[in-house]
């Protein structure tokens, strides 16, 4: 799969992802400061489902009603950054089919998948 993440995200879940085959663009070593709408709207141009630990993407998505191939937001402050990615990785493995077209929220023991509406 092809993802963009943001620079928030934790650099060991981008090499969980890379080592697993997956296509990850990483803000974090490229543009670091990048305004959320560029990277939204990157993400949609190449198909890519976004990775963010950035609240501000639900506020572009669900109030400003922008477009998005699918978003995954990581809430998992209380985990280390080896645990958290491996959480995230670990959801992602597991629930491909699941990542287009949904905003989604990972957290400890819990997630939040909606499907976008037309």
């Amino acid at each position: 799969m092809k993802f963009v993440a943001d620079e928030g995200v934790d650099g060991t879940l981008v090499a969980l992802l890379r080592d697993a085959g997956h296509n990850v663009i990483y803000f974090a070593e490229t543009d670091r400061s990048t305004d959320d709408a560029v990277i939204l709207e990157l993400a949609n141009s190449e198909n890519r489902i976004l990775i963010t630990r950035d609240l501000d993407f639900g506020e572009l998505v669900w109030r400003m009603k922008m477009v998005h191939t699918g978003i995954i937001l990581v809430r998992a402050e209380e985990l280390n950054s080896v645990s958290r990615s491996k959480l995230v990785a670990e959801f992602i493995a597991a629930n491909q089919n699941l990542l287009p077209d949904h905003f989604i929220v990972i957290q400890p023991g819990a997630a939040r998948i909606r499907k976008m509406q037309a």
